[in-house]
């Protein structure tokens, strides 16, 4: 059983908050955290699927069985099946608020899930959970292996490449055919298919909607459309460049990436590490695994966006504390890194006090001159964490 950093802060969520939701992509393991985190929960729990007949039918009357179980924490998994719960919890709390009463499991952002955003402002707060991050799993696999096949927990965990590929086919599948349906979105389940293999061969790049458009033959806002539905189920992630009051031409459109490496592989037919590190997408692969690595482990620490002006100074992410720059990020697939002028100038832009080049691999981190360090993706966790992993 692989240990969820998530966890602790669940745990003392729960002290504070009468709901929380723990949101993320489909089989990113909210279950088993869920049913880790029963047994440590300060009241008894009790579990609900609303995939399984047998819970769904228990809530039929679910203000009876809410009243009924109001000194128990009740969590309720694929929370999105039943939006019309958000308004009768909203209720339910009031009656009763303390804190800990529910834990909400869903597979859709709060921007689909908008009548718990408007039902239970001040009641509720959302934690997302990722597939592994490499910090969890570094014990079970090499940061190589772990790149490869991606954070899902399942793919991640199975020794035969064939199996792994079938259960990436299931999951393209059943996201395609029926979860994006239930969540609104109407589309051919071939034009999406096609879509996300284009966003995976596009990983890396600056969003360019009118050519998914037309390689599509679809309308540049179903292609905005398609993007919202992919983003929102934590399977995209598009990253905003970074604007201030710079005198400097800056290119306005995000940067997007597939957000698991191991779905992003699998889409591009990419079965080994060899087959990688002589594929094209390999750079725009090591930094989208980065920019998610990153994501996962330091979360609201930061806001995350990119640098790129239209004369040619660029960093790859910069994390800013209230819109204020503190860390620049140049994220390369080399064992021999060099000061390039594009980064030079982006720190001089954004006079960002921290500044590094994150390898696959460093023996130990050094400086590539008195402002920028190199190190790998685990040393730089611990640089800016103040040495605490």
């Amino acid at each position: 059983m692989v240990r969820r950093i998530l966890e602790t802060k669940v745990l003392k969520l729960v002290e504070h908050f009468p709901a929380i939701a723990i949101l993320g992509a489909r089989q990113v393991g909210k279950t088993t955290l869920a049913k880790m985190v029963m047994n440590k929960l300060p009241r008894q729990a009790v579990y609900l699927d609303l995939e399984n007949p047998a819970d769904l039918s228990r809530l039929e009357n679910a203000s009876a069985f809410f009243r009924a179980n109001q000194e128990k924490c009740v969590i309720i998994d694929e929370v999105q099946r039943q939006p019309e719960l958000f308004p009768l919890l909203r209720s339910v709390i009031d009656a009763h608020r303390k804190p800990g009463r529910f834990i909400l499991l869903g597979s859709a952002n709060p921007m689909l899930l908008q009548k718990s955003a408007e039902t239970l402002a001040g009641r509720i707060v959302y934690s997302e959970l990722t597939g592994f991050n490499y910090l969890e799993v570094q014990a079970l696999a090499t940061i190589q292996q772990h790149w490869l096949n991606g954070g899902f927990p399942e793919p991640f965990l199975m020794k035969d490449p064939d199996i792994r590929k079938e259960w990436f086919n299931a999951f393209i599948l059943t996201y395609i055919e029926r979860d994006l349906r239930m969540l609104g979105l109407t589309a051919e389940s071939q034009n999406l298919l096609r879509f996300l293999t284009m966003v995976a061969h596009s990983t890396g790049g600056i969003l360019n909607k009118s050519t998914f458009a037309k390689s599509l033959g679809v309308s540049v806002p179903t292609v905005s459309k398609y993007l919202d539905f992919l983003a929102n189920s934590f399977i995209v992630r598009l990253l905003s460049p970074y604007h201030a009051s710079l005198k400097k031409r800056l290119v306005k459109s995000p940067k997007l990436y597939l957000r698991d490496s191991g779905l992003l592989h699998h889409l591009l037919r990419i079965t080994d590490y060899n087959e990688l590190l002589g594929h094209p997408i390999v750079g725009h692969s090591w930094e989208a695994y980065v920019i998610e690595q990153v994501f996962s482990v330091l979360g609201n620490d930061y806001e995350y966006f990119f640098y790129r002006t239209q004369d040619g100074a660029e960093c790859d992410l910069v994390l800013t504390e209230q819109f204020r720059p503190r860390i620049c990020v140049e994220i390369k697939f080399t064992d021999a890194p060099k000061k390039t002028r594009s980064l030079t100038t982006a720190i001089q832009d954004l006079q960002t006090p921290e500044n590094f080049v994150i390898l696959p691999e460093c023996r130990d981190p050094y400086p590539l001159d008195e402002k920028i360090m190199v190190c790998d993706l685990v040393q730089f966790f611990s640089l800016t964490r103040g040495g605490s992993l």
